[in-house]
């Protein structure tokens, strides 16, 4: 949810419809309620509602189509355009959605993306989503919220959207342990799995992905490396669409790191990072071969609520 043109719809194209950011000028504006129903880990289906943002529609989520709307919510999304010059109407209706909730979905956690970040200057982005985070938790209240600064041209929007799916796969610390024995096995520095459509972040080895990593360990690990990792896949999978190929796997033989992205179920990916130089690419592969069977278990076990 969110006002009328803050980029909710663009950036349900990016992550779901597989969108690049240079076409999302050319969509249009949502009219009522657009229900996608997307298949993900094969039994999980996110049914997601891109609800339009003019006034009209907001009035009527909000009187006659209540409980409609917020009855049965896992996660309410809401963006806030950074630039919006109608804050204060734009937190009038957030704190009415928050009503809404605590009388039909208590339990439902609540995302705020503070959207088209890339119209602030660099150098005050920071200050001004720490303004603006300020600013909507003080306004949520009681409520535990998480707010994300997000834009449609970086992998901020990847790693908003990874946190928010994150929260709707039950047992996902448990795919992250056995991703952990995997890592071990293969003297990985890193495994990370991926939903296969949307290459969001299901889980890694290193636990919650918001983890800091010390810079000055060995073999350091960049924080934002999921998101971008997402974001060079996908524009990678959409340059072999154009080209009429499938994407199948990946390998990289670096001077200082080895990395191979392969299937590992029918709706996963994994990336296998190692920095042993003696460790084979083959030998990797032949223990993603191995370990399929068992993350097929896994990931029906995750699903079970």
């Amino acid at each position: 949810m969110g006002a009328s043109g803050s980029g909710k719809t663009s950036m349900r194209s990016m992550i779901f419809s597989n969108n690049p950011a240079s076409l999302t000028s050319r969509l249009g504006a949502t009219i009522d309620v657009e229900q996608n129903h997307v298949r993900f880990l094969d039994d999980l289906i996110l049914n997601l509602w891109d609800c339009g943002g003019q006034d009209a529609f907001m009035d009527s989520y909000l009187s006659a189509q209540r409980a409609t709307i917020f009855s049965h919510v896992g996660v309410l999304i809401y963006v806030f355009d950074v630039e919006s010059r109608e804050m204060t109407k734009d937190l009038e209706y957030y704190h009415d959605c928050l009503l809404g909730l605590s009388q039909f979905s208590k339990d439902a956690s609540v995302f705020l993306l503070v959207h088209k970040m890339d119209l602030v200057r660099e150098s005050e982005r920071t200050a001004v989503l720490h303004r603006k985070t300020a600013e909507l938790e003080k306004a949520s209240g009681d409520i535990t919220v998480r707010v994300h600064g997000t834009s449609i041209y970086d992998e901020t929007l990847y790693k908003a959207w990874s946190s928010i799916v994150n929260t709707l796969i039950p047992n996902v610390r448990n795919l992250s342990k056995h991703l952990r024995i995997f890592a071990e096995a293969c003297n990985a520095t890193e495994v990370i799995l991926f939903e296969r459509t949307t290459f969001l972040v299901i889980a890694t080895s290193s636990g919650h992905s918001d983890q800091t990593v010390d810079p000055l360990a060995p073999h350091a690990l960049d924080t934002k490396r999921y998101e971008r990792t997402s974001e060079l896949i996908k524009a990678f999978k959409q340059s072999c669409s154009r080209l009429r190929e499938e994407f199948h796997s990946l390998e990289m033989e670096l001077a200082d790191f080895t990395a191979v992205l392969d299937e590992m179920t029918k709706n996963t990916y994994i990336l296998v990072v190692v920095h042993d130089p003696t460790i084979e690419t083959a030998a990797i592969r032949m223990n993603i071969r191995i370990a399929r069977r068992k993350f097929e278990e896994l990931q029906g076990d995750s699903l079970v609520s």
